[in-house]
Formats: structure tokens, C-alpha cells, sequence
């Protein structure tokens, strides 16, 4: 009987396990996504804020 408890112990350690590293997976995995996002629309801006200097030096010279 000791080894039919043991295995239902370790069964039912393993599956929580698994469980808290699928959360955790889940977790890591949105707060990449969100970082990317971040990081595009920096890159974003400053892109348009080049764009925008670049058009001024043009006007400023024309």
C-alpha cells in the first residue's frame, strides 16, 4: 500500500508542477510580447522623429 500512495503523492506532485509551468510559460511569453511592442513602437517614434528633423533641415535650407 505504501508504493500505490507514493505513486498517487509523486502523480499528483508531477501534475502541479506541470500546471505551474504552464502558467509560468504563459506568463514569460505575454511579458516578451509586450516588451517587443514596447521596443516597436520606440523604434517608431523614432523613425517619425528623424523623419520630421530631416523635412525641417530640408525647409530650413529650401
Amino acid at each position: 500500500m505504501v508504493s500505490m500512495s507514493s505513486f498517487l503523492a509523486m502523480s499528483a506532485g508531477a501534475f502541479l508542477f506541470w500546471k505551474s509551468m504552464d502558467k509560468l510559460h504563459v506568463y514569460m511569453t505575454l511579458h516578451y510580447d509586450e516588451k517587443q511592442e514596447a521596443k516597436k513602437k520606440v523604434m517608431e517614434i523614432r523613425r517619425m522623429r528623424e523623419e520630421l528633423l530631416a523635412q525641417s533641415k530640408r525647409d530650413a535650407t529650401a
